[in-house]
């Protein structure tokens, strides 16, 4: 696991990290049931306290990501409320854990640092199939 793991402050670097970071936080096992899967965020949830607290840290992470890539203020800002409404709510018995699996904080902030990876660093695109 170590020879792929991308270490480096380039951009495409950056875009394998989140990403991987973002899968492991949302999309690890899926859960038949529902159709849906759910990583650490929902998983450590269950963990009274401290599990919200991890995931949020973890989320903050994608955060200092954005912030090393140049990535404007306000959609810092917009990531860091995003983290921070998932953790603020992830509190809630029963509640917050039911949105963890649907509110997906890190799927979002991931969204946005696609956007100004492609828009910024279109080098950075993977195309897989």
């Amino acid at each position: 696991m170590t020879a792929d793991l991308p270490l480096g402050t380039d951009a495409l670097s950056v875009r394998r990290r989140v990403e991987g970071l973002e899968q492991l936080l949302e999309g690890l096992i899926a859960l038949p049931l529902i159709g849906r899967k759910v990583g650490l965020d929902a998983v450590l949830g269950l963990v009274p306290g401290i599990g919200d607290v991890i995931t949020g840290l973890m989320g903050l992470y994608l955060v200092w990501e954005a912030r090393n890539l140049g990535m404007p203020r306000w959609q810092l800002w917009r990531m860091a409320g995003n983290v921070a409404l998932d953790a603020l709510l992830g509190v809630v018995p029963l509640a917050g854990d039911l949105v963890d699996v649907l509110y997906r904080s890190n799927s979002r902030n991931l969204r946005i640092i696609r956007k100004h990876l492609d828009r910024h660093h279109p080098g950075s695109v993977v195309i897989e199939g």
